[in-house]
């Protein structure tokens, strides 16, 4: 799931790419390969015995202890900074993190990976559902148009015909990681311009983890640990190699890249090349698990991205309530 902390500006970008961003590009591109890749390693995974909340416990605490060291060192002098950004690191932790993930690798567990990231990235149509619920006020029309096609492309992907099975705890779980990723879209405009995005992503995962790990100690979130060796690339190799590249390459990699990218891009920018999480998702389960969807379901995968990007292009002006300083905001 790509998630790239940023602070929303609202600044005018160049028309023409700079060095800066056609290196941000690639740089986002690469961000958006590694976090597609967290899909068929925590699949190979649970494929061999271990639960779907064990593999986010591994995966946000080995990248929160990666971390650990650049935050502490990026918080000296802003402590004050980080006790009032408190409460939303721990929301953040708590829903954007812990929650996502947590919804992701539960679908995963009931249906293919670029079926499930399909259907997580209905966050930004759900999120202006629920705006206009909120406000009253009428979105515009790229956005209406982007909603319909992205939600006749959800039908395709559920495949109601039943060629495809896609059951429906897999499906509820895949929609609580779309709310939690649209949770952290509000939780962007949220964020104090003096905290460093880094800091964010640092603080978010120890939450996660903490949270994760509750969760597991008392019960509610099933952790089962398997040291067998996993399948992938129709090999046999030791649990280690998925586990090892969860927490460094498809987090805290991940993580970084697109913090720098977003930092070169903007928000706006990044978000749609972000966009390619689910080809690469698509192209590394079919290539690491032999895993790919049917026809109607990449069909509808389709529909979903052309909606979300009409959504994305599309401007929200929110009511006067939300606006600071008479500048109307994007939904990014």
């Amino acid at each position: 799931m790509t998630i790239s902390p940023s602070n929303t500006a609202l600044t005018a970008e160049p028309r023409l790419p700079t060095p800066g961003q056609a290196s941000g590009i690639v740089i986002a591109l690469a961000s958006a390969l590694m976090f597609a890749l967290s899909g068929p390693f925590a699949k190979s995974l649970m494929d061999a015995g271990w639960s779907p909340g064990a593999a986010v416990l591994v995966r946000i605490g080995g990248a929160a202890v990666v971390l650990l060291v650049p935050t502490l060192i990026m918080m000296r002098g802003r402590w004050s900074t980080l006790r009032r950004s408190g409460a939303v690191i721990a929301l953040y932790g708590t829903i954007a993190i812990a929650g996502a993930q947590v919804g992701f690798f539960n679908a995963v567990s009931y249906m293919s990976v670029g079926v499930a990231l399909l259907i997580e990235y209905l966050a930004p149509v759900l999120l202006v559902l629920l705006v206009w619920a909120q406000t009253r006020r009428r979105p515009g029309m790229r956005t209406i148009v982007g909603t319909v096609i992205a939600i006749l492309g959800m039908v395709l992907v559920l495949d109601l015909t039943g060629a495809q099975t896609v059951h429906p705890i897999g499906i509820a779980w895949a929609l609580l990681a779309a709310v939690s990723l649209a949770t952290y879209f509000i939780l962007g405009t949220k964020i104090s311009d003096d905290l460093p995005p880094l800091v964010l992503a640092g603080g978010g995962l120890v939450v996660g983890t903490i949270i994760v790990a509750l969760c597991g100690v008392i019960g509610l979130l099933p952790l089962a640990f398997s040291t067998g060796d996993v399948t992938m690339l129709g090999l046999q190799m030791s649990w280690l190699v998925p586990i090892l590249s969860l927490a460094l390459i498809s987090t805290a990699g991940a993580y970084v890249s697109g913090i720098i990218a977003t930092a070169r891009l903007g928000t706006r920018i990044a978000s749609f090349v972000g966009l390619s999480e689910v080809v690469f998702a698509v192209l590394a389960s079919w290539l690491l698990l032999a895993e790919l969807p049917g026809l109607l379901q990449l069909l509808g995968g389709v529909g979903i991205l052309v909606g979300v990007v009409l959504v994305r292009a599309d401007t929200y002006t929110p009511p006067p309530r939300l606006r600071k300083n008479g500048v109307s905001a994007q939904l990014d």
